[in-house]
């Protein structure tokens, strides 16, 4: 384990857990099975499939970042990561393996991720998925509401207006 790079995602999420050491090994196992690095722009992208401490790790020693736009949250709860090279069309998903903690404590199962190997904790795969697209500026539209602005793929059409999200009022037949 590279105690440097660990130093800093710590430093990064404000203390040392479990979590963290989970996204730690996540990017160890991508750095390891795609051959990446810190991603200066939008080459490395990580699709995170939860909002936990791991992600921090990802953030601090990848530079993927919501945003730069190459850190997307794709929400299914899972302790799973997602990465993509745009540069030469690597991607791997990293599944941290459940289970392996039932009879340790917190720190226990941290020091047993930081030290264990990659293919031990994790399963990997393709993802199901399709990279997703670069970033892309929109134009902001004004809520005829509520007079805030937001980009205008995230408007809605209501009455002949123009509204944002929190403004909109759903409409829903009951299925």
């Amino acid at each position: 384990m590279n105690r440097d790079l660990w130093n800093k995602a710590v430093a990064f999420h404000g203390h040392e857990c479990p979590g963290l050491a989970i996204g730690f090994k996540a990017y160890e196992a991508a750095c390891k099975k795609m051959g990446i690095g810190v991603s200066e722009d939008e080459q490395i992208v990580c699709v995170t499939e939860n909002d936990a401490c791991g992600v921090d790790a990802i953030q601090a020693l990848l530079s993927c970042t919501m945003g730069k736009g190459n850190l997307i949250y794709r929400d299914t709860g899972k302790q799973a990561f997602s990465f993509f090279n745009r540069s030469n069309g690597k991607k791997l998903r990293v599944c941290l393996i459940p289970g392996k903690n039932e009879d340790l404590d917190r720190e226990q199962w941290r020091k047993y991720l930081l030290n264990a190997d990659v293919d031990e904790i994790f399963t990997f795969s393709k993802p199901k998925f399709k990279l997703p697209e670069p970033a892309r500026m929109f134009k902001a539209l004004i809520c005829e509401i509520c007079g805030e602005s937001a980009p205008e793929h995230k408007m809605h059409l209501q009455d002949g207006k123009k509204v944002c999200s929190d403004c909109f009022r759903d409409y829903s037949r009951g299925w």
